[in-house]
């Protein structure tokens, strides 16, 4: 059965992740004339006011962090491991203009492929990919800059999301890599999206963060022992275009960055009578994954909200 009500005050599209772009490129620029040390010079003391400034986003972080580190069988996180998470996002955000810019340092990066994506790209076949706030998500760049890339299209929920890979996009206009704002995905979007994917491009789309909207359709999906909200939009948006879906996971390791594209699946359906049972086991599939990349880095992921929390919104119900 499904209900529609007012989304809820904590929605994450409240939390302006980048908050100052030109500040973030000032930051970017010491670190580029000066190296890595001036850079963290700055980012301790922010982060620590954030913390004490955010309690939200700090009680957050903690929730997250108790229920992966219990998982692994971890000690209980203490605030220390709170400021390791930030400190973490911090360093991202450096990457990311670290990579764009192709900066010396930037090239050292492992790219797991699957087989049939390879094999898609060789044969121009479009495809959607499904990623997550999990590491360097701009590391698409990687699929558009090598030979056989495809180009492709980035949906993105707010303005600042936007206007930060706009700025990325800056450092290097090379990039194949366009970048769309969308609320809600209309039957005009479907229809472009799709001419896209038909001409062999690239789709990519989060995961794991509802969209802006009143009343966000969502799957419940069990995520470290507890139910969380997952968007059923990618899987919808794939069932209307009929094209291969993959996932990718980035992640941090040492020295190196790993870019980790898995097969999904090769074509979603939704029957009627079935529609929500499957969007619901498509959600969870995807949630399993998640949670097997959150194991390895926990603090790669990068949801400073209380992500468990429910909207009040139209559920599909995993029967």
């Amino acid at each position: 059965m499904h209900t529609r009500r007012s989304l809820h005050y904590g929605h994450w599209a409240r939390i302006n992740e980048v908050t100052c772009i030109m500040g973030i490129r000032f930051l970017f620029w010491v670190c580029r004339a000066l190296g890595r040390l001036p850079f963290r010079l700055f980012t301790y003391p922010l982060v620590a006011w954030y913390i004490v400034a955010k309690p939200g986003a700090r009680k957050a972080s903690r929730k997250y962090l108790r229920k992966v580190m219990s998982a692994r069988g971890d000690a209980e996180p203490g605030l220390r491991h709170v400021m390791a998470h930030f400190v973490s996002f911090a360093e991202n955000i450096l990457d990311k203009f670290w990579l764009w810019s192709g900066l010396p340092g930037t090239n050292d990066v492992l790219v797991r492929n699957d087989e049939r994506l390879l094999h898609n790209m060789r044969d121009k076949r479009g495809f959607l990919l499904i990623c997550a706030h999990f590491g360097n998500m701009e590391l698409c760049k990687m699929l558009s800059m090598s030979h056989d890339a495809p180009k492709i299209t980035m949906l993105v929920h707010t303005k600042h999301a936007q206007a930060f890979n706009n700025l990325l996009g800056q450092l290097d206009p090379r990039s194949q890599m366009n970048v769309m704002q969308v609320t809600e995905i209309s039957p005009a979007t479907v229809v472009l999206l799709t001419e896209k994917v038909h001409q062999g491009e690239c789709v990519v789309i989060a995961g794991d963060r509802i969209p802006v909207s009143p009343a966000p359709r969502i799957a419940a999906a069990g995520f470290f022992g507890e139910l969380a909200p997952f968007p059923v939009g990618p899987y919808v948006l794939a069932s209307l275009m009929q094209c291969p879906v993959y996932l990718m996971f980035v992640l941090q390791q040492k020295n190196r960055t790993e870019v980790c594209f898995e097969f999904f699946r090769e074509t979603i359906r939704l029957p009627k009578d079935k529609r929500d049972t499957e969007l619901a086991q498509l959600a969870s599939g995807y949630a399993a994954r998640l949670e097997h990349y959150c194991m390895l880095t926990p603090l790669q992921w990068f949801n400073f909200y209380d992500f468990w929390q429910m909207p009040e919104s139209a559920l599909c119900k995993n029967d």
